[in-house]
């Protein structure tokens, strides 16, 4: 009792006051097993898997995995909804993720690359995938040499729902909301003998407003005053994304499957803007002003195409998988506007920019256990090419049909990027000590061909990435872990076009061709307690990267702010995560986890004399209630405070959330969900450089009341449904 009580104090503390309760139902999965294993053999420590009634969370040496399946909260909404209740990751207004404060992370979909969560899109990409295809988030913030170090922050494996029972099963689900947002959802599978089908669609309808402000100061080096200016927007649209997905398994013979899998995934968004901007000299007097109204539309379209072969030989865990990926994402967006000029000539105008981006990968895995109950595992993975490229247009003029293209707003430009990487792991038991170490060796190679200025790049290097994993069982509820991986962030495609992407009249996005990828070193001391239904965690980690990307900020003059890209020199980070979960009584049940943070940054690159730092506090918790056996009640909230960035910091965030679920049967619930409950959900970016003051303030309108259904059909008699102890989060039973 002592030491639940000092745990529940510590994750407490850092949580800042007013935080409300966080939690994730469990929703068990029947998956239908692969081939037939063979007799049993000895089996390599994977690590350990933590459950409890419930089905509680998996973890081993390398990852945490949480299921989402049946969090209310995420049922309803989208997968940025789903991943706010995931220890260590955050969501920004924006649709942006981070993992312990950083945002270079790589997203996942079932352990391969995306088209879709790639470049400046993903956060778009985020927004409009709905959360009910997903079953399960795996978090990786030190993923092991099986797995590519892109990402400094580490990684976030979306796993994908693959329900299956015998026979023919599935289920249908819709859900509204008080603001006009829907989204509806169907799957099923089939099975006979050697053959299984699955498959799912989804639709989601959303209704968007939000509101921006933005009061600058730039400095006027004729004078040595400041000059003010104001920006406020106005913004009210609608998405629309369509998910289907199509798989087929056979099986050959008792230990070789062969698998293939098609998936489509788009997305459009229709937004209606209105923008005012006033922009004073250093007397005070207004000497620019503008009225605008806009339309901008984006259109986003992701095709994919998956083929495994899988071969199990003599021996638990001793397979081969051979695995083929082809995918092809078209983005298009197209802005068009009307500037009311105070003191200048009014004008029309239209900009569009288009990705076309296509990445085929090729992969051998192998696993083989060994004596003293020792696993290898090696293999290669070759993508053959990542290609992308982009089309920027603009144009200008007096009158809706005299637009002019603007050559300064047009261009085109070409990336082209492959990697050859083989890596290998060995896994062994020393007793109560459990080592795996690893290592990644890649071979990158990266062309860029700015076609409109004629200016053309070369990159090729060879690097290693070691990572090693320590365990230490202390006793049967106690263990110790301790690892170490070397990670990568190359900076994305349109990071390295240095043509000036037009957004507004007072700002523009510039990449930049001599940004060299940042490299981190990043080390984890954890622990972790379970005893009955209560499980602990804590973990203490840091950081330390080189040549860091970070957006700058700079003034063009006249009140025109051109953001790009550049190279911290160096920065280091650490925190303190801590996880508390259990049950208060036999129908209530609470999750707290909270994460301190400090972040260095030296900055002397980019004109700051000093080394900047700072500390920051963010959590989550929840508090769930099993009224009856057939009604379930949630809570749920997070906080992210104050944090660091290179030119100023950005301002806490928090969001409160409501759930209530209904089972009338087996096989129908009804779910009410209420969504940023005090609607306190916005963002504010600070910058404050000797030259420029800004703050940036964003505000979403997003509270709403969900109501929801789900029928299943087909199959045999479901699980009875329990709660993960963690943070919403469960194995598959």
């Amino acid at each position: 009792m002592r030491l639940k009580t000092v745990l529940l104090a510590a994750a407490a503390v850092i949580l800042p006051a007013g935080l409300a309760l966080a939690q994730t139902p469990v929703a068990p999965t029947a998956a239908r097993p692969p081939a037939k294993p063979a007799a049993a053999a000895p089996t390599a420590v994977e690590g350990v898997v933590v459950t409890s009634d419930a089905n509680a969370m998996r973890t081993s040496i390398d990852r945490r995995s949480y299921s989402v399946a049946n969090d209310l909260s995420a049922r309803t909404g989208s997968i940025s909804d789903a991943l706010r209740n995931i220890p260590s990751v955050e969501v920004d207004v924006q649709g942006n993720v981070s993992l312990r404060g950083d945002a270079n992370v790589t997203i996942l979909i079932d352990g391969k690359p995306s088209g879709l969560f790639s470049g400046d899109g993903k956060a778009d990409a985020l927004h409009a995938m709905p959360a009910d295809q997903i079953d399960r988030v795996e978090v990786m913030t030190n993923p092991s040499a099986a797995f590519r170090p892109d990402g400094s922050a580490g990684i976030i494996n979306l796993i994908t729902k693959k329900t299956r029972k015998a026979g023919a099963s599935g289920s249908v689900r819709a859900n509204a909301s008080s603001d006009g947002r829907y989204n509806t959802g169907v799957s099923g599978s089939y099975i006979k003998g050697k053959l299984t089908l699955a498959g799912d669609a989804g639709y989601r309808h959303d209704e968007q407003k939000f509101r921006s402000f933005s009061d600058r100061s730039t400095f006027d080096t004729a004078s040595g005053l400041f000059q003010d200016s104001r920006q406020a927007s106005q913004s009210e649209g609608a998405g629309d994304s369509t998910t289907l997905r199509a798989n087929a398994d056979y099986d050959l013979d008792a230990r070789t499957r062969v698998s293939a899998e098609l998936s489509y995934r788009g997305m459009a968004m229709d937004m209606d803007s209105h923008e005012t901007y006033q922009g004073e000299n250093t007397a005070g007097q207004v000497i620019r002003a503008y009225d605008r109204l806009s339309n901008f539309q984006i259109d986003r379209d992701n095709t994919e195409a998956k083929a495994t072969w899988r071969r199990q030989f003599k021996g638990s865990e001793h397979e081969l998988v051979a695995a083929f990926e082809y995918g092809a994402t078209k983005t298009a967006r197209d802005l068009r506007a009307f500037t009311d000029n105070a003191a200048a000539a009014d004008y029309y105008e239209t900009s569009s920019f288009a990705i076309d981006q296509t990445r085929t990968s090729v992969s051998l895995d192998y696993t083989r256990p060994l004596p003293g109950s020792a696993k290898l595992k090696t293999g290669f993975d070759f993508d053959l090419g990542l290609h992308n490229d982009y089309d920027n247009r603009g144009a200008r003029g007096a009158t809706p049909g005299g637009l002019v293209i603007d050559p300064a707003r047009t261009n085109r430009f070409v990336y082209d990027q492959s990697v050859y990487a083989g890596y290998a792991t060995y896994e062994r038991p020393f007793g109560d000590l459990t080592v795996q170490t690893g290592v990644r060796v890649e071979q990158v190679t990266i062309d860029t061909n700015q076609i409109t200025s004629g200016l053309k790049g070369a990159n090729d290097y060879l690097r290693a990435y070691p990572t090693l994993f320590f365990s230490y069982a202390l006793s049967g509820d106690q263990q110790l872990r301790a690892n170490y991986s070397r990670r990568v962030q190359r900076p994305q495609a349109q990071d390295l076009n240095p043509y000036r992407v037009y957004q507004d009249p007072f700002n523009y996005r510039a990449g930049n061709p001599d940004l060299k990828p940042q490299v981190t070193d990043s080390y984890e001391l954890g622990w972790q307690y379970r005893q009955g239904q209560a499980y602990y965690l804590a973990t203490a980690y840091y950081r330390q990267s080189a040549k860091g990307v970070t957006d700058v900020v700079r003034d063009l003059g006249g009140g025109v702010l051109l953001t790009t890209k550049e190279n911290l020199g160096q920065s280091r980070n650490g925190g303190l995560e801590l996880v508390a979960n259990g049950r208060l009584t036999p129908k209530l049940t609470y999750n707290l986890s909270g994460n301190l943070f400090w972040n260095e940054i030296d900055a002397a690159n980019l004109g700051f004399a000093n080394t900047r730092s700072g500390t920051s506090a963010s959590g989550r918790a929840s508090l769930n209630w099993q009224v009856t056996p057939a009604d379930f009640l949630q809570i749920s909230g997070f906080t992210s405070g104050r944090r660091l960035t290179p030119q100023g910091y950005r301002e806490p965030v928090q969001m409160l959330n409501l759930g209530y679920r209904r089972k009338v049967s087996d096989k129908l619930s009804f779910v009410v969900t209420v969504q940023d409950a005090l609607d306190t959900f916005r963002d504010a970016v600070i910058t404050d450089t000797p030259t420029l003051r800004d703050r940036t303030e964003r505000m979403p309108r997003i509270r709403s009341v969900f109501f929801g259904l789900t029928y299943s059909f087909g199959g045999a008699k479901p699980k009875p449904q329990g709660f993960d102890f963690d943070t919403g989060a469960a194995t598959v039973g």
